[in-house]
């Protein structure tokens, strides 16, 4: 349970600080009712870097509607900030992005990263500069945010001013973009992914779903073909020391993010199942990556204040944990960028691994509330909790599996798939001359189009086998090798089974139409 005098001492802090009511966010000066606007939002950063010089606002990129995306480089040491290329070049220190509001009705984050950056500003925490280059970027559904309505997510528990929508102004959902990269959020941040390389990345959420006992869940990256070491760093090490220590200190309960599987309509055993491993999902990209990441979800059903005090005391341990673990960190990062993944077999489709036989799930409880201004209800968690054992899938195996080819082969004429690959950053080079020999050419058995759509898209699936054949390659054919730090991520875009690539996003249509033969090949040897 929260603590009411840890959250009124908290509260007080903030009322009294250096620069009292003059810098304070938009919910704090509301009584937490409202949350920040973009404008709120810009003008709190502009005081934070007009006093401070320790902190620099630079833009990271633009919104479908044009707002500039800022990004906060926190260096009081006067590390280089003046671009975000300067920023990728620092090596003495683990680089972390913190960013919020991905989906802009759940704003909890939006405000914890904004207070922690005033207390930032006021001396506290001037020890993870030693170790730390911390970039926090607290709107990036920038034009979401701005869609206020009391009616946006009606259930959770505040703000009563509203707050904003799920989806960005296109009617996409950033939180599925990160495959195909549609968005022009998407395509920022990549793009920022690509100049400054953050080695941890935390996505601040708000859930709501099953009612439960916690007051925050968590995710490590859930796809299996994540680097071993990174996943083990965080599912063994990082995120249990901060489940320990936020449980100490605030009596707050966190734990693997999941619903029950009634309450997701799945047709499996009752138990804790977490979401889905696609790397569409943010934190599943980064781990493709080769970076750690981590989805935080603050609980809906608690009151708004309190998520935003929960939210920062998550982020503020994992910050701690960081600094102190940094060199180990980048170590395993590194270490991931070389290690081979060419030989490797790889998942091409998942499912929930049973990671935990019978685990303590805390579930809880709800009250209704109404809304005073709209009079519909809200829920509210009570406090009371109860244990139950039951099975927990908090993690995937793989269903079918690839082994990975040493390169893909893609003619210069597919515009859009080698558009997707260089916004990615994945490294390839053409062929200045023709190449003979032997290469893998998938044939097609079967091709469909699934019914539903999703996302504007009606996903492609097809079905064949590689085979071995005899081609010469022209010149200009691009070579896309998978020993490269993006090799992993290179094999999920390409192959023409997975489960999130190009295919399954409609990339490769037009020259999927009436085909015979994938129109990639790969090379099971390095290519001349």
């Amino acid at each position: 349970m929260i603590r009411d005098a840890t959250l009124a001492g908290f509260l007080l802090l903030l009322a009294t600080g250096a620069r009292g009511q003059d810098f304070l966010t938009r919910a704090e000066r509301t009584g937490f009712a409202e949350t920040s606007r973009y404008e709120d939002v810009l003008a709190f950063l502009e005081t934070l870097s007009g006093a401070e010089p320790g902190f620099r606002v630079i833009p990271f990129g633009y919104t479908h509607e044009g707002r500039a995306l800022p990004v906060v480089v926190w260096a009081p040491d006067g590390a280089p900030m003046e671009t975000l290329e300067a920023i990728g070049q620092v090596r003495d220190r683990l680089r972390v992005l913190v960013f919020a509001n991905i989906h802009a009705g759940e704003v909890a984050g939006k405000e914890a990263a904004l207070i922690l950056l005033r207390e930032l500003s006021e001396g506290a925490h001037a020890a993870w500069a030693d170790s730390l280059l911390l970039l926090v970027a607290p709107i990036y559904n920038a034009d979401g945010n701005e869609r206020v309505a009391l009616t946006n997510r009606p259930l959770q528990h505040g703000p009563i001013g509203g707050m904003g929508q799920r989806a960005n102004a296109r009617g996409l959902d950033l939180n599925r973009d990160f495959t195909k990269l549609e968005a022009a959020e998407t395509r920022s941040l990549v793009k920022f992914y690509r100049a400054v390389d953050p080695h941890l990345v935390v996505d601040l959420h708000t859930t709501n779903g099953t009612v439960h006992g916690y007051h925050l869940t968590y995710s490590p990256p859930l796809h299996p073909d994540t680097d071993p070491a990174i996943a083990g760093f965080l599912r063994d090490s990082l995120l249990p020391a901060v489940t320990s220590v936020i449980r100490a200190d605030g009596g707050w309960e966190s734990w693997h993010y999941g619903n029950l599987a009634e309450d997701e309509e799945m047709d499996a055993p009752r138990g804790w199942y977490s979401f889905s491993s696609e790397p569409r999902y943010s934190t599943n990209y980064v781990g493709l990556r080769n970076r750690f990441g981590i989805l935080s979800e603050v609980y809906s059903y608690l009151p708004f204040r309190d998520r935003v005090l929960v939210t920062r005391r998550f982020v503020e341990a994992l910050l701690d944990f960081a600094a102190a673990h940094a060199g180990e960190i980048r170590r395993r990062t590194e270490e991931a960028d070389v290690r081979a993944v060419a030989g490797t077999e790889l998942a091409l489709a998942t499912d929930f691994e049973r990671t935990i036989e019978a685990a303590p799930v805390l579930l809880g409880e709800v009250e209704r509330r109404r809304h005073p201004f709209t009079g519909e209800p809200m829920l509210e968690r009570t406090g009371a909790v109860r244990v139950e054992p039951m099975p927990a899938f908090v993690s995937f195996r793989p269903t079918r599996t690839a082994v990975a080819p040493f390169a893909y082969l893609v003619p210069p004429e597919l515009d859009s798939v080698l558009d997707l690959l260089e916004a990615h950053g994945v490294e390839s080079r053409p062929l200045a001359t023709p190449v003979r020999g032997r290469f893998e050419a998938f044939g097609i058995s079967a091709s469909r189009q699934e019914e539903r759509e999703f996302e504007g898209h009606r996903a492609r699936i097809l079905e064949g086998e590689w085979e071995s054949v005899e081609a010469e390659l022209p010149a200009g054919t691009v070579v896309v090798p998978l020993d490269q730090p993006l090799g992993r991520l290179v094999f999920h875009l390409l192959e023409p089974m997975g489960s999130d690539g190009l295919v399954r996003w409609n990339a490769l249509d037009a020259a999927l139409e009436d085909a015979a033969v994938y129109p990639i090949l790969r090379s099971t040897a390095p290519v001349p």
